[in-house]
């Protein structure tokens, strides 16, 4: 499967200050060292549905990760999955009456699209889940032959207390886990299973869905959480630099992959740090396909809305936060983009050395997008009222806003 085409990155002066973010299984900040060549993994979507804001909420804030990155000087390796075979995909197309693998081919193609126009740096590997069916059964058989998986009436479950750091990442008791896995796609009231909460690795073929030779597993489909630990540790290995997506999928996700990786390997951690963003709401409740309270970025994209704006709205929130969507949020980020393209317009104006230090340093800590912006308004509001005479300066500004925070001015 091809990503989409990435926008070059300008070089700026100097170098970009070492990253320090927040870990959730520590529940601190954490400084991350890479090495030459910094690894990321950051989940991917299912496509039943175009992207909406809580997916650009995520995908920013893991995009500042690789600029921060690229700033200090070294490689990003980023890898991204697409989970373009699951049950939601699955309903979504029978209640539409539409091919499975049409709609997912669609919706990923509409998604790229969107990527694009984001100016979000695309991964160098992006992985579908069925292209990575061939690495994931092996996977599941050496986890059964080891004795940590069972069979369940043909379903291959991952037993969880084979894992000794099992609960590290989330860092919840066993009745929050219990009600998350329950709403987020596990299940356990199903009776038989060693543990309510172990997850399924693979499902046996079902009547009237997609199944694939799974050797000595039968004909299936893969669990979602053993989709991306395939996907992980074939391109990036264990104990990589940042695993990444929205806080949901803290538990049961990332939690459960961490375990099937250190039990398949025999190490520990699966990353070295779990990064996670917040929820995007509207009108009072997060933003979800189930809900169907949805912002697109294609739909905004139609209206005319400039992209850069669209990008300005998602930094103007800390990438934690949990905060909501509305009409004022994007008029806010039009404004924005608006004064910060004519401070920029001028052929001379006030040194902008200071601000790339600035901006740097916001984004060194903790992704701060927010004070990465605060900065820029500053510099362009004294610009915009004073002027200067450093001949520069505009064109550094312009390059520092593209290099480090993706906004074409």
């Amino acid at each position: 499967m091809h990503a989409w085409p990435a926008s070059e990155v300008p070089a700026l002066p100097g170098k970009g200050r070492d990253l320090r973010i927040h870990d959730t299984a520590t529940g601190g900040r954490i400084t991350v060292d890479p090495g030459p060549v910094a690894r990321i993994y950051v989940c991917g979507i299912t496509p039943y549905d175009a992207t909406h804001m809580g997916h650009a909420a995520t995908y920013n804030a893991f995009d500042l990760v690789q600029r921060v990155w690229l700033d200090t000087k070294r490689q990003v390796h980023y890898v991204q999955n697409v989970t373009d075979v699951d049950d939601p995909l699955l309903e979504r197309a029978v209640r539409d009456g539409q091919d499975w693998t049409e709609l997912a081919e669609r919706e990923t193609a509409l998604f790229r699209e969107d990527m694009t126009a984001l100016r979000m740096l695309p991964p160098k590997h992006y992985i579908g889940a069925v292209e990575a069916i061939p690495g994931i059964v092996p996977l599941v058989e050496r986890l059964r032959d080891a004795g940590a998986a069972y069979e369940l009436d043909g379903d291959v479950y991952f037993s969880v207390e084979t894992d000794p750091h099992f609960g590290e990442v989330s860092n919840l008791d066993a009745e929050a886990m219990r009600l998350l896995s329950a709403e987020r796609g596990g299940d356990p009231e199903r009776p038989g299973k060693k543990n309510p909460l172990d997850p399924m690795l693979w499902m046996a073929a079902r009547e009237g869905e997609p199944s694939w030779d799974g050797a000595s597993l039968g004909a299936g489909r893969p669990g979602w959480h053993i989709e991306c630990v395939a996907i992980a540790l074939d391109h990036l290995g264990m104990g990589f630099d940042v695993q990444g997506g929205g806080s949901d999928l803290a538990f049961p996700h990332h939690e459960m992959g961490a375990s099937h990786a250190q039990v398949l390997t025999g190490e520990h951690p699966f990353a070295q740090a779990y990064v996670h963003a917040g929820m995007v709401a509207l009108d009072g409740e997060k933003m979800s396909k189930s809900r169907g309270n949805l912002v697109f970025v294609s739909a905004l994209r139609r209206d005319g809305v400039d992209p850069a704006a669209i990008r300005l709205a998602l930094l103007s929130h800390h990438y934690r936060s949990d905060w909501e969507w509305t009409d004022q949020v994007l008029a806010d980020a039009v404004e924005r983009l608006a004064r910060w393209r004519s401070a920029v317009s001028r052929p001379d104006g006030l040194s902008a050395d200071a601000l790339v230090d600035e901006v740097r340093e916001a984004l060194a800590d903790d992704l701060d997008a927010p004070a990465a912006l605060a900065a820029v308004d500053r510099w362009a509001e004294r610009q915009n009222a004073e002027g200067g005479t450093d001949e520069g300066a505009p064109g550094l500004v312009s390059r520092t806003v593209d290099a480090l925070l993706g906004v074409a001015l």
